[in-house]
């Protein structure tokens, strides 16, 4: 009887779950209704944080708190959810969707609603220490990191540098214990939701296992290590010329303040110390836009141009409404240049403190790759409107700023004639001082962020840690003796405000490719770095093929569509710079190389 009673317990419990297990179209309702909540709540994230970078107030970090914790809680929810689907077989579109949905946030917040409302609460009030961040010289002459960068890409004395530098950095320290907790309150989030902490996590949403994709890093960087190498050496002999060996080491790390901006990650305004003679390529982009009287507004059309030359639609009139191109005389605002798709259709902008300078030109090229991708995914689902991964929004517009060429700019009435001369290395030079100096800086900082997450690297030693793989990756040191009462991370923006970096490095190598693929495709013959493809609409119907796909395919699907390969590979890097690479080992003869 017995067994006959446990025969029919199974038999209802069997039943009772085959009625409960759930279908593919009950795994599409939840879908359809996750994305309609997620975009509103996007819609109403992307509003309340425009007002609060713009206006950096306690009411309106309060209200960004608000709207960043609802969509907080609706995706920690909706992924806490998703379990349910967990090993059902789907459509390869929707269990991607599934996918994503996982990896939606940056920082993974605890379910318990009192801490994810710290936790939101925490990141606002970081990035808003990071937009009202200013040194005070004197009681009148305090300044923000415009001005501070504005400074130091022009001053060569080593003391005010030193000054300046130590002063920035000063506005970190009040970060570290907020910062400590909104780590342990992130990783609270991750567990929760299946990931070892927050690290594991980001490294997961790049289509491969989190090891390995931290191996497809390595590997990269080794790829371009050498060349780094090379152009450390160079750059530190010349600044030895220039300071001396008091100043800087012949055979050591470079001092960070010596390299033309606050955090040493581009080194492009130090190139007039290098001793190059004047080539008859030479010119002065900043110059040129002075010279032009062209206003911040009027940098901005010339990089919508480009765009609009290889047959993308110009940008909504809404865009030059809304978007902020100066810096406020009256307000606090967060500087950082960042592009912005307000209601993943059409409000499309850019926020600039934009100077009349060649750095800024380039940037905005940069910025409005962000506008034209979003706009170009704008009809993919809610889930798929991103990049293929976040290094590729990173390469979009620095693929096109890599076609500012003599050629680009003769073209569009800024520089008068084409120069005739041979010699490549100058203007290969000034690249490399911005592309390839920056390829260890956009690399370490996760590493930093990842070990932090893993617990690897403790408060206690966070400061530390950051100089040793400085030292390690960039052969960087600090212009003066650090402490752990120091918390030079945070002085950089996307540590203050939790933005991924590795990004950026990836973004570095992409862009190469994906420049290399256009050129090919505009028809052009000859060597690399003298290629421009403005005009090209060969080439922009190519790249719009990519950039409409969004995140809807792997990224290697999107990385074939253009260039016909499917791994990241610094093969094209190489190429470009390859002249410089010859050039730099002939310069290093008898010189160490590291530090």
């Amino acid at each position: 009887m017995k067994a006959v009673i446990l025969a029919l317990f199974l038999l209802f419990a069997l039943s009772l779950q085959a009625q409960t297990k759930p279908t593919v179209a009950e795994a599409e309702q939840f879908m359809k209704q996750a994305e309609t909540r997620l975009n509103d709540l996007a819609v109403k994230g992307s509003q309340a944080t425009w007002v609060q970078s713009n206006f950096i107030t306690v009411d309106t970090e309060a209200l960004a708190a608000d709207a960043i914790d609802e969509a907080t809680a609706a995706t920690t929810e909706l992924a806490e959810q998703s379990r349910r689907f967990d090993g059902l077989q789907m459509p390869p579109d929707l269990a991607r969707k599934f996918k994503l949905l996982r990896l939606t946030l940056t920082a993974p917040a605890p379910k318990d609603p009192a801490l994810r409302r710290e936790m939101t609460q925490i990141g606002t009030s970081l990035e808003g220490d990071y937009g009202r961040g200013k040194y005070c010289r004197t009681p009148n002459d305090c300044l923000d990191i415009t001005a501070i960068e504005r400074i130091m890409s022009e001053s060569r004395n080593p003391d005010e540098l030193k000054d300046l530098w130590v002063g920035w950095h000063a506005i970190a320290p009040p970060m570290r214990q907020r910062y400590a907790r909104f780590v342990a309150l992130s990783n609270q989030g991750a567990r929760e939701m299946g990931f070892k902490d927050v690290g594991a996590m980001w490294r997961s949403n790049y289509d491969m296992s989190p090891e390995e994709f931290s191996a497809d890093l390595e590997r990269l960087w080794q790829q371009v290590r050498p060349l780094y190498l090379s152009l450390h050496t160079y750059v530190r002999a010349r600044l030895v010329q220039k300071y001396g060996p008091n100043v800087v080491s012949p055979d050591g790390p470079i001092r960070a303040d010596l390299l033309g901006n606050p955090w040493a990650q581009e080194w492009g305004n130090i190139f007039p110390l290098l001793g190059l003679p004047q080539s008859n390529q030479d010119y002065d982009l900043s110059a040129l836009l002075k010279a032009k009287n062209v206003d911040a507004k009027g940098m901005v059309k010339y990089g919508e141009g480009f765009f609009t030359s290889l047959g993308f639609e110009p940008l909504p009139g809404t865009f030059w409404e809304r978007s902020l191109f100066t810096k406020p005389a009256d307000r606090d605002v967060v500087c950082h240049a960042s592009a912005w798709d307000i209601d993943n259709q059409d409000d499309l902008r850019i926020k600039m403190c934009i100077q009349v300078r060649g750095e800024d030109f380039v940037t905005i090229h940069h910025e409005l790759g962000h506008n034209f991708y979003q706009r170009a995914y704008k009809n993919e689902p809610p889930l798929f409107e991103s990049g293929a991964n976040d290094g590729f929004h990173e390469a979009i517009g620095d693929a096109i700023a890599l076609a500012i060429t003599p050629e680009y700019l003769n073209k569009v009435g800024l520089l008068e004639k084409v120069p005739a001369g041979s010699n490549d290395v100058p203007e290969l030079l000034k690249q490399a001082l911005d592309r390839v100096a920056f390829l260890p800086f956009g690399l370490l900082i996760d590493q930093w962020r990842w070990k932090v997450f893993s617990g690897e690297i403790t408060p206690a030693n966070y400061n530390q840690a950051w100089w040793d793989m400085r030292l390690k990756y960039e052969g960087i040191a600090p212009p003066v003796k650090r402490s752990e009462a120091d918390f030079d991370p945070a002085a950089k923006y996307h540590v203050a405000a939790n933005v991924p970096y590795t990004r950026y490095f990836l973004a570095g190598i992409l862009e190469f490719q994906f420049y290399r693929a256009l050129c090919r495709e505009s028809g052009y013959k000859g060597p690399l770095n003298r290629c421009t493809f403005y005009g090209s609409k060969a080439a922009g119907a190519k790249f719009n093929k990519m950039l409409e796909m969004g995140q809807s395919k792997p990224w290697p699907d999107a990385l074939e569509a253009l260039t016909g390969e499917r791994q990241i590979d610094a093969g094209a890097l190489l190429e470009y710079f390859a002249p410089l690479k010859q050039w730099l080992d002939e310069q290093n003869k008898g010189q160490k190389v590291g530090w």
